[in-house]
């Protein structure tokens, strides 16, 4: 593929994806509320923006967390790839923060990125995986000697988050702060091990569980007959789930129907009801 035909692929892809963007944020604003100029800001969405918001989705993120996303909320991702991901040529820059001190900055800094949807987007490393917030206001701190007026807007956002214990994002608040972040594809699969006494009590549980659960829509002589398979460890099989698990994009939606009611429909219930009647 030559560069020419690259550039108009990547081209036409971030421009699926600058209108999923604009779509999933017409659909959120039906129930939930923005600062205004989220719509136009939404028509300027960079390329780099768009893999961003790409990714979150790709990872599990539904129309109702990208209100969140969209107002601060703190966004933990088990996927340490994303770092360096997200790590753009040219729009990308160093910046520092209190977030997750826990992790080595001189190795893994946090990474900020300005546009005009996310504003300011900031992300680093956990230990397990990628962090990310959206910022209503940029700042700098650390990387000159006087502070700018963006940095002191950034102190008056930290006060406001003081005070209603809400980040500050750039399009509203948004409770899902540090403490209480939003966890995006969490590694389920990760082996965890019980002490035996605990392992043996919730094994003898879930054998018990299953004893009273063994229930058909037949007798219960017949059912006796049928017992359901015996499960040599059944405590390991706790949290298994197969790939692709998960509600979709918009399993924890409202739903909402706008159509008119069918004519049809109407003449046809109301001449049962007539016959029943």
């Amino acid at each position: 593929m030559s560069t020419v035909e690259e550039k108009k692929t990547r081209a036409a892809e971030t421009e699926r994806v600058r209108a999923r963007v604009r779509l999933l944020v017409e659909i959120t604003s039906r129930s939930q509320t923005y600062r205004r100029g989220l719509a136009a800001a939404a028509s300027r969405l960079t390329p780099e923006e768009a893999a961003i918001m790409a990714d979150l989705e790709q990872h599990g993120m539904q129309v109702p967390q990208l209100h969140d996303v969209l107002c601060g909320g703190h966004v933990l991702v088990d996927d340490p790839d994303l770092y360096d991901s997200w790590r753009f040529d040219k729009v990308s820059h160093e910046r520092l923060s209190s977030h997750h001190r826990d992790i080595d900055k001189t190795r893994y800094p946090d990474i900020g990125m300005r546009g005009a949807v996310v504003r300011e987007k900031l992300h680093g490393r956990t230990e397990h995986g990628t962090w990310v917030q959206l910022e209503k206001t940029p700042a700098a701190f650390g990387k000159k000697k006087m502070p700018s007026v963006n940095d002191l807007r950034h102190l008056v956002d930290y006060v406001m988050y003081r005070i209603t214990r809400s980040n500050v994002g750039p399009w509203g608040l948004s409770r899902r702060t540090e403490r209480h972040p939003m966890y995006l594809s969490p590694d389920l699969a990760v082996p965890e091990s019980l002490p035996p006494t605990i392992e043996d009590s919730l094994a003898a549980a879930l054998r018990s569980i299953e004893e009273q659960d063994d229930t058909t829509a037949v007798s219960s002589d017949l059912a006796r007959w049928f017992p359901p398979p015996e499960r040599a460890e059944p405590v390991k099989e706790l949290g298994q789930l197969s790939g692709g698990s998960g509600r979709g994009l918009f399993g924890n939606s409202d739903v909402f129907v706008t159509e008119t009611p069918s004519a049809v429909a109407a003449r046809t219930l109301l001449r049962d009801d007539r016959r029943s009647a």
